[in-house]
């Protein structure tokens, strides 16, 4: 396991909270402006413009809302398992909103070890930024009902190992903690919750992540 940077229980929620905030703003601010939109004497047409980027960023706030509350809130008691399932529901909302990135997500529908859940999940988020121009994500869980191996992998033009996350496999991060940061540390200590080892390997046009018992 990576030794990992000390965060007080204060400063990882905070950071956390932060993430979040900047995932969902840009949706939730666009649903302001087409609101200020309406608040004018508009034409029709402009009007249905103004009422379809409310839908559209509605939508995609949603989404990302509620991927979130799996990927880094509670969703149960704290020993409750999750369903796969749902897990796959709110990754496929939040890709739906990524124009660049489309989802394969393989495996059969279990209940799976909470902080398997939120490990895979954060994964995916990992696996968007080695993707920087778009591509695949292709999403693998194999054995769920007994050790779980978890397997991410994203294909795409540019492809590369996100330079925070092999720092921090590596031991030689050496960044700032912000809310930037926080994404690799947080996936980190989930695999070291779910007592996994992560690893990552750039194979030309594809990067893949596994995350098994360790």
């Amino acid at each position: 396991m990576p030794k990992l940077p000390k965060l007080e229980a204060m400063d990882l929620a905070a950071l956390l909270s932060s993430r979040i905030c900047h995932d969902i703003i840009s949706p939730v601010g666009a649903i302001a402006n087409g609101l200020e939109l309406l608040d004018e004497d508009l034409d029709p047409e402009t009007s249905e413009i103004a009422m379809e980027l409310i839908r559209s960023s509605a939508k995609n706030a949603s989404a990302k809302l509620q991927f979130s509350r799996i990927a880094f809130g509670a969703a149960g008691s704290a020993t409750a398992d999750v369903d796969t399932g749902d897990a796959e529901k709110v990754a496929r909302g939040y890709f739906d909103n990524e124009k660049k990135t489309n989802l394969e997500w393989v495996g059969e529908r279990t209940y799976m070890q909470k902080e398997k859940v939120k490990l895979l999940l954060n994964l995916l988020l990992i696996s968007l930024g080695a993707i920087p121009r778009g591509g695949l994500v292709h999403a693998e869980i194999i054995d769920p009902n007994g050790t779980a191996k978890l397997v991410i992998t994203a294909t795409g033009p540019k492809a590369r190992v996100p330079p925070a996350f092999l720092d921090l496999l590596s031991g030689t991060f050496a960044e700032h903690i912000d809310a930037h940061a926080i994404q690799p540390i947080y996936t980190l200590m989930l695999a070291e919750s779910a007592k996994m080892e992560v690893k990552v390997v750039l194979e030309g046009e594809s990067v893949v992540f596994t995350a098994e018992s360790a």
